[in-house]
């Protein structure tokens, strides 16, 4: 990774973009991608595009989602606290005295997670959000009410971090990463003679409700889409592998198996990797993959899709922790893949 690529992924993971509010991402996707792709694209659901070759009939989609997990603002009360609910699957033990930055509708402001002293009673071991509440300082309602609305968003105040040259450290590393990694495959692509349709996709609204997915796959009716999304590393203390596998983060990208795969997708990336002399690991996804790919399959006359994903510690923390030499590998990997593509393969699996 160059240091212009990951000054670029910095700065994704820098920029808010709790789902619903994704335009500030998504305009400075759009001003790295338009450097290099044919044409850039927008849809209703706030998706951006960036597309190589698109007269071409066989097209490829990738889809990252560029959306992170926030708190939304559900009520203020009369000191002036906000209280909170959940847009996307926070946990309610990591947001415990937290920073966090209010996106509020009359200007952003810094807050902290307040919490009750363990010197009174702390809090139960049972706790929800609802125990929870964000202090900005406010001596009233009426004060906060001149920088805070109800349904505005907060995310944690915290920066990423690279640890050891090797792995980089923050916040919604779910799924701007992968908002990256399209991004790049594209870049890499555009210096190839490519003979297939390639629609690079930083899709919205994944944590909430897959709609940004459902969007881009219904407008650009793909021949086939591949999710890119994140997956649970168990590398680290306390993890049952028996029961929920063994991923590790610098072993290579993560494929999906299962119900949802198309197999000979998955085949097309196997034989990328071999021919790379690349690792792969795998995780299994029996019924529904719980990523883009799940939308985006259900879409027209129904889409062939696949799941390639990071491997991630400390999914839904703020400090998700991943391997830039996994986004690297992911990315040689599907440009790779795509970059063989003819354009008259058969994705029917009855089919040689």
């Amino acid at each position: 990774m160059t240091k212009a690529n990951q000054d670029f992924l910095l700065e994704l993971l820098n920029t808010p973009s709790p789902s619903s509010m994704e335009m500030e991402i998504q305009k400075k996707w759009i001003n790295y991608v338009k450097e290099f792709a044919d044409e850039i694209r927008t849809d209703n659901a706030g998706n951006a595009i960036g597309v190589l070759n698109p007269d071409a009939p066989f097209k490829v989609l990738l889809a990252g989602h560029a959306d992170e997990i926030a708190l939304v603002v559900n009520r203020i009360d009369d000191e002036g606290y906000l209280h909170f609910d959940k847009m996307g699957g926070i946990n309610p033990k990591a947001a415990v005295g937290m920073r966090v930055t209010v996106l509020g509708a009359g200007g952003t402001v810094t807050g902290v997670t307040g919490v009750n002293a363990q010197h009174h009673g702390g809090l139960k071991n049972d706790f929800d959000l609802s125990d929870l509440f964000i202090d900005c300082g406010f001596r009233t309602k009426e004060e906060a009410e001149k920088y805070v609305q109800i349904g505005d968003l907060c995310v944690y105040k915290t920066e990423p971090e690279i640890l050891m040259d090797r792995y980089i450290a923050g916040r919604g590393l779910d799924n701007r990463t992968g908002s990256f990694i399209v991004a790049e495959v594209l870049r890499r692509l555009s210096e190839k003679d490519v003979k297939v349709g390639v629609y690079a996709v930083s899709t919205v609204n994944e944590e909430t409700n897959m709609g940004g997915a459902y969007f881009a796959a219904a407008g650009i009716e793909p021949t086939m889409a591949i999710a890119c999304d994140v997956t649970f590393a168990t590398d680290y203390p306390g993890v049952n592998k028996n029961k929920h596998g063994d991923i590790r983060l610098e072993k290579g990208p993560v494929l999906a198996k299962g119900a949802p795969i198309n197999i000979k997708i998955n085949k097309l990336l196997e034989k990328a990797a071999k021919d790379l002399n690349m690792h792969v690991q795998y995780e299994l996804t029996p019924r529904m993959t719980g990523t883009d790919a799940d939308k985006m399959r259900l879409t027209g006359k129904g889409v062939p899709v696949s799941l390639v994903s990071l491997p991630l510690r400390y999914m839904h923390s703020p400090v998700e922790t991943a391997s830039l030499q996994d986004i690297d590998e992911e990315i040689e990997l599907l440009v790779t893949m795509i970059a063989g593509l003819t354009g008259n393969e058969s994705l029917n699996p009855l089919e040689d």
